[in-house]
């Protein structure tokens, strides 16, 4: 299908939602017969609800290259390897052309990490084929790169459930 003109849209922010709002884009471009790729930068080894909801949708896949949830103290060198593979998959996927809509979940928060460069994600940016979409997710967003961005989501919590004791739960975190 052929995009229109290709945009670069940033979900970032402390509320909750960045990753949610980009796969419901994908299931909105994915109804229109978009091909989507999300590669997913920190999220691994846990059974994501997105995960299996579109496992048998032929034009969507969802790649996790991460080692999940990071804890304190914790080694970071494999998750700083497993963010540098996961980059490398996304600059050949992008290059590849065949994706109309290309997600990098929590991309920021690998940046945050140090495991990835600013100009890692701006090479990424500009290399982005004319005709493709490209989400880009997770905190702390340096605004420089909101120049780049055609469009610019900041989640911001007023009120959040796990404040109140509640922890994660299946199909609204996962």
């Amino acid at each position: 299908m052929e995009v229109k003109k290709g945009l670069v849209m940033i979900n970032t922010g402390h509320g909750k939602g960045k990753t949610t709002a980009a796969l419901g884009a994908m299931a909105r471009a994915a109804g229109q017969g978009y091909h989507c790729l999300m590669i997913q930068f920190i999220k691994g080894g846990r059974n994501y609800g997105e995960l299996a909801h579109f496992e048998d949708c032929q034009n969507v896949e969802i790649r996790p290259t991460g080692l999940g949830l990071i804890r304190r103290n914790e080694d970071l060198k494999p998750h700083r390897q497993a963010a540098e593979k996961g980059f490398l998959l996304a600059k050949e996927e992008m290059e590849s052309g065949k994706w109309d809509l290309l997600v990098l979940d929590e991309i920021f928060l690998a940046l945050r990490r140090g495991f990835l460069t600013k100009s890692d994600i701006r090479g990424l940016i500009e290399r982005k084929p004319e005709n493709s979409h490209l989400i880009l997710t997770g905190r702390d967003c340096p605004e420089e790169f909101f120049e780049l961005a055609d469009l610019v989501t900041v989640m911001q919590a007023q009120k959040h459930h796990l404040q109140g004791g509640v922890k994660s739960q299946a199909g609204v975190e996962y």
